[in-house]
């Protein structure tokens, strides 16, 4: 079995040797040794990082990406936390979808005035209203 060490892991994956000594820090991943100063890796580190980088772009938390490997760092994959991603993943579209369509009547609206367009100021009024939600939510932290 030949070993990568973080600066072949990093150049093979594009993940930068900071992120790869967190993942390795936090559990993620798991370096097997060292060569000098460079931490050591089994070639399955390549599939960890593929499922950690898939993970993040679907908006999993780092926990959450933590909870899909074994203790022997083996994919353990959660049916129900990927339904419950991709039915989050499905509303997100669902809402962008409708803000495209709405920005884009915007965008092409005959009103002389985009302050009298009604499609407009209920644009407004969403976000004013996520606005204000935000700043609550950060207040009750």
């Amino acid at each position: 079995m030949k070993l990568l060490d973080t600066s072949e892991i990093s150049k093979e994956t594009g993940i930068p040797a900071s992120a790869l000594r967190y993942y390795d820090e936090n559990g993620l991943i798991t370096s097997v040794g060292r060569r000098g100063l460079k931490r050591l890796f089994g070639p399955e580190t390549i599939d960890q990082l593929a499922i950690i980088s898939l993970g993040k772009l679907a908006g999993l938390s780092l926990e959450e990406i933590r909870s899909m490997f074994g203790a022997d760092g083996k994919p353990s994959l959660s049916r129900q936390l990927l339904h419950a991603k991709a039915d989050e993943i499905d509303l997100q579209i669902r809402k962008l979808q409708s803000l495209k369509e709405a920005i884009r009547h915007v965008a092409e609206c005959p009103a002389p005035n985009h302050m009298e367009c009604p499609t407009f100021q209920k644009l407004l009024r969403i976000g004013s209203h996520k606005r204000a939600r935000t700043e609550s939510a950060k207040q009750n932290r």
